[in-house]
């Protein structure tokens, strides 16, 4: 169901706003907003703090869900701490948002993304192993922040990403990004590999030779 206090012409939007609730955490009390694609009923969060629609450039990360990652902490990837990372400077600056998109394994899913890893073992690398099960190297779409960002009132970002198609994406949806901010996660013998994949072949700005 539309909210009442949700903006005009949301609901001609893919994603539809539901509500929302204080969400207490290490660092702050953010606001948790919950969203949902009517077509596929997968569910979608943004975190606020702050006043982020007084109109001035807004701290925000665009993360795509990671269970290993964020939830398990995994060391094979960067997602779990660029996630806190992200909640920690936000809550530093005591203002900023927080896209997370459900949007599992680059968009390949929770299960297929354990063959990938299984590939991996065996001697792919991230980008392989996506493409060895049929998939493109990277699925994930960004068409989701337009109706979230439209919902918080959020016109300009400075955003916490290493992905230029992140930056592309916010360009696209005529979204200001002012600054564009690195997180930049330490590597440990498990991710070395796949930071220098996301380098090299998916054009993150990452160093690959540190």
């Amino acid at each position: 169901m539309l909210s009442k206090d949700q903006p005009a012409g949301v609901a001609e939007q893919a994603l539809e706003y539901v509500t929302s609730c204080n969400l207490p955490t290490t660092w702050a009390t953010f606001r948790m907003h919950a969203f949902v694609e009517p077509a596929t009923g997968k569910e979608h969060i943004a975190l606020t703090l702050g006043d982020v629609a007084d109109g001035q450039p807004v701290l925000a990360r665009i993360h795509s869900e990671c269970l290993t990652g964020d939830a398990l902490f995994s060391q094979r990837c960067d997602c779990g701490p660029q996630l806190e990372m992200a909640l920690q400077k936000i809550a530093a600056e005591g203002r900023g948002a927080l896209l997370y998109l459900r949007q599992e394994g680059r968009g390949i899913g929770l299960v297929n993304k354990v063959h990938a890893y299984k590939l991996q073992d065996e001697g792919a690398d991230t980008v392989e192993a996506n493409q060895q099960l049929g998939f493109a190297a990277d699925l994930r779409s960004y068409s989701l922040c337009d109706p979230m960002l439209k919902h918080l009132g959020i016109h300009a970002v400075r955003l916490m990403t290493n992905n230029p198609r992140k930056i592309a994406a916010m360009e696209g949806m005529q979204v200001t990004v002012q600054e564009h901010i690195p997180l930049i996660i330490k590597r440990n013998p498990h991710n070395e590999r796949y930071l220098s994949t996301k380098a090299t072949k998916l054009g993150h700005l990452i160093q690959p030779d540190l």
